[in-house]
């Protein structure tokens, strides 16, 4: 079964890291290509080994990703 994941990628340091809220999955690569590569084979290896009890516990079925305006300084 095939299901759409949020993947949300930041810049940090010298590299990228790579995050999957749904599941609170996340990994890290070089490159956005690599970091958000790296998360499909962290989250596939998820799906493969995890309970299906821990998949529901750690499963969001909504996600939302917004911005909010603050002022600083």
């Amino acid at each position: 079964m095939n299901r759409q994941l949020t993947v949300i990628i930041e810049r940090e340091g010298n590299g990228y890291v790579s995050l999957c809220p749904e599941v609170d999955v996340a990994s890290q690569g070089d490159t956005i290509d690599e970091a958000k590569r790296n998360l499909r084979d962290a989250l596939e290896l998820f799906f493969e080994t995890a309970s299906p009890e821990e998949i529901k516990g750690r499963f969001h079925d909504e996600v939302y990703v917004t911005n909010v305006s603050i002022t600083v300084g």
